[in-house]
């Protein structure tokens, strides 16, 4: 059993000597082979399905009512609606390649293949938000606006949280980087890109920019399911690798999400300064939300006070009204799901 600071190697694509259904979700034995119909993780399966069920493309979506409109925003608007446009797609630019890394350390079958699943929807996130950038700005422009996130040092401040958890995985694979990654790909996918797309909600509620806010509804539906996948991972992770399961490494799960809502406020006084209609304590609040739900995706307490979405505005554009919120598989009583109960370690956490 590895030690949390032990090197995780990379998976050889065959090992004929092993069993098909993987013994652990990293350093297990699998042949690499994968039937959908003998996996240690049944419900991985319909994730999967749900994941494949969501797929759609940018230029499904006619922009023609949003380039007659774009005129009409106030400055404030499309300053605001550019920056996190541009910020959107350059942190989705890092999600892909590092879910398609993750892959190599992965040993069960069925996780590679949802890791692969995620990182093209993450490569379709990216391409819309080129498509909406494409729709309203000169290409000069929109050069600009990505070049802000490599100098503009609050982007560069809010972003170095998970740059250096993704990196750090990168340059030492051990079970405690791989945690600090997933961790930190719910901070992007759960609290950074909601509170983006918060935004695109607000000029929707006002009649504006309905086909972006159409497309971003899509985003968040991939989104949704992205953080959840990630969530049961790390549960699973933590309950076939004790030495993960240390009081240290929850603390950096509070600690990292705690960072991660206080970074988005930083950034959220910075660009809803100037935007009428945007409540900034209420939003902060609604950060807050975001930051319980995921810990309690997480089998943990809430960080923050209890309490309903503080925006009832947003409640049109949330998970529920969306898509379904799919119920925690590890509450779920199955005949067929045995690997993982509540008398081996999630009571715990």
């Amino acid at each position: 059993m590895l030690t949390q600071n032990e090197p995780i190697k990379k998976v050889k694509l065959l090992n004929p000597e092993h069993p098909n259904k993987s013994t652990g979700i990293i350093n297990g034995k699998s042949s690499g082979l994968l039937n959908w119909n003998d996996i240690a993780y049944p419900q991985m399966y319909d994730l999967y399905q749900t994941l494949l069920s969501n797929f759609w493309i940018a230029k499904e979506i006619n922009m023609q009512d949003d380039i007659k409109q774009w005129g009409h925003l106030s400055d404030e608007e499309q300053n605001a609606f550019l920056k996190i446009n541009t910020q959107l797609a350059c942190l989705d630019s890092l999600q892909t390649p590092t879910m398609s890394q993750v892959m190599d350390y992965v040993t069960d079958s069925s996780f590679k293949a949802i890791f692969a699943v995620i990182s093209q929807q993450e490569a379709v996130h990216n391409e819309s938000y080129s498509y909406i950038l494409s729709s309203l700005i000169p290409l000069q422009e929109q050069n600009a606006r990505f070049n802000e996130a490599k100098t503009d040092p609050i982007i560069m401040k809010r972003n170095q949280l998970i740059l250096d958890a993704y990196e750090q995985f990168r340059e030492n694979p051990t079970p405690r980087t791989l945690l600090a990654l997933a961790i930190n790909s719910i901070n992007l996918e759960g609290i950074y890109f909601y509170a983006g797309f918060a935004f695109f909600y607000h000029l929707a509620r006002q009649q504006k920019m309905l086909k972006t806010s159409t497309m971003i509804s899509y985003i968040q539906r991939d989104e949704m399911q992205h953080a959840y996948f990630m969530s049961q991972f790390i549960r699973i992770l933590l309950t076939e690798n004790p030495s993960l399961h240390t009081k240290e490494n929850i603390d950096y799960i509070y600690h990292s999400i705690e960072q991660a809502t206080q970074l988005e406020k930083e950034w959220a006084d910075h660009i809803f300064e100037n935007i009428s209609g945007i409540d900034l304590p209420e939003f902060k609040g609604y950060l807050e939300y975001l930051a319980n739900k995921r810990l309690r995706q997480l089998g943990l307490e809430n960080l923050y006070e209890e309490r309903k979405n503080p925006m009832p505005w947003i409640q049109v554009f949330s998970d529920e009204m969306i898509n379904d919120t799919k119920s925690d598989f590890f509450e779920q009583k199955s005949r067929t799901y045995t690997k993982v109960t509540e008398s081996n370690g999630f009571d715990e956490l």
